[in-house]
């Protein structure tokens, strides 16, 4: 697979990397009654990406909802290895970076977070390496 120049980073939240397959969310989600915090998986019934898991993918929204009990689902999903394996978001999101931070403490391992335009969200690939140093790498 060749490598597609980077796109557009706006702020790293967290550092890291990663690389996976894009989950990209229709709709805003909250963890906290909205991600299964055992499997990973999307447990909203409303969700239009009901049942899909975040686990390993590098997940991509426009923003979280919920409450601020979401970090604490994300901190779980860590511990267990259930965790996305990275974090993408168009909107800067305090909740799941707790629980990244939190978790990385801990010693429960931790994923990189990345905020991005709008515009970059919606063209995401639907394979992505996120680096140490800032970059979204686009496989092809």
């Amino acid at each position: 697979m060749a490598v597609d120049p980077h796109l557009p980073v706006r702020e790293v939240l967290l550092p890291g990397d990663a690389r996976g397959r894009l989950l990209r969310l229709d709709l805003p989600i909250s963890f906290w009654g909205g991600v299964d915090p055992v499997t990973g998986c999307i447990s909203d019934p409303r969700h239009p990406q009901f049942g899909c898991c975040v686990s390993d993918r590098i997940l991509a929204m426009e923003r979280v909802v919920g409450s601020s009990s979401g970090s604490s689902v994300m901190m779980e999903l860590l511990a267990i290895g259930k965790a996305p394996a990275g974090l993408i978001l168009a909107e800067v999101d305090a909740i799941l970076t707790l629980g990244v931070v939190v978790a990385r403490e801990m010693g429960y391992g931790s994923i990189p977070v990345f905020l991005v335009s709008s515009e970059t969200l919606g063209s995401l690939p639907t394979e992505i390496l996120m680096t140490e140093g800032g970059e979204i790498l686009a496989k092809s």
